[in-house]
């Protein structure tokens, strides 16, 4: 299952996707995001697949691997659809067992808001799959500048939240690799009911703590030898700049937008 978990991977291409900006690339990617939200019917939901579809393809991605990275969260997905089944209430019954009725109200919603996580996660997952972490944070930090005229730690925590990012699969790998050697000395994580489950976790999570903490303090060190300062007076090798791609992304992705939009207003 932890080779399963496709945030924060970045997947090395040439493509169209991968030459774009990454401001636009972040600005766009909530543009979709918002715009799933405000999708209220299936034909709607169908304009986002087929978007998305179009996206990945664009960028050489394989949509199995991305539909992979989906398999990780499936019990919250589950669980976030029965919870809209069970306490959402609606007016047109479905069908009744015992004190329980099911509603169409509760239905939609269910279907609707496990939809909404799943083009989430994709969409996101798409962002870092295309977009290295080193352009991730100019990005980030270019987005984030306005905001320094009030003192805000625009290139501090754009490096934070990259750097948490871009650790996503080293620690991901580091606790296969501790989940095989306490397998191997015995350790049994699949077994017992959910409780024995949580205790056998416990030799896993000492350990990969323990080495989180040591790479972060690697890390630092390392920033420190190499006389990191934040970002003052700070230099770039390549200069962020907007091109045409950046400009059919966007009034493409305005176009889907707009479709949505009108789409929903015809069918709702």
């Amino acid at each position: 299952m932890l080779n399963d978990i496709t945030l924060g991977q970045y997947f090395p291409g040439n493509s169209v996707i991968h030459r774009m900006d990454p401001r636009m690339k972040l600005i766009l990617t909530i543009v979709y995001i918002v715009g799933v939200f405000m999708v209220g019917n299936l034909p709607g939901y169908l304009l986002a697949l087929g978007f998305l579809y179009l996206v990945v393809r664009i960028s050489g991605i394989r949509f199995k691997y991305l539909l992979k990275g989906l398999k990780p969260l499936r019990f919250i997905i589950v669980f976030t659809f029965v919870l809209n089944v069970l306490f959402v209430q609606g007016e047109t019954p479905i069908f009744t067992l015992g004190f329980f009725t099911l509603t169409r109200e509760a239905l939609h919603n269910a279907v609707f808001f496990a939809l909404r996580l799943v083009f989430l996660v994709m969409g996101t997952s798409v962002l870092t799959l295309t977009t290295s972490p080193m352009q991730l944070t100019d990005g980030l930090e270019r987005l984030m500048r306005p905001l320094q005229k009030f003192h805000f730690p625009a290139h501090e925590l754009a490096m934070m939240m990259t750097i948490a990012l871009r650790f996503i699969p080293t620690l991901l790998e580091e606790t296969d690799k501790i989940q095989k050697a306490q397998m191997a000395r015995g350790a049994d994580f699949e077994t017992g009911n959910l409780i024995n489950r949580a205790k056998a976790m416990i030799p896993l999570l000492v350990p990969l703590f323990v080495s989180a903490f040591r790479r972060a303090n690697d890390l630092a060190m390392a920033m420190e030898a190499r006389c990191y300062r934040g970002g003052d007076h700070r230099t770039r090798l390549r200069e962020l700049q907007y091109t045409r791609l950046d400009l059919y992304a966007a009034l493409a992705t305005a176009a889907y937008v707009a479709v949505v939009v009108l789409e929903g207003r015809l069918l709702g």
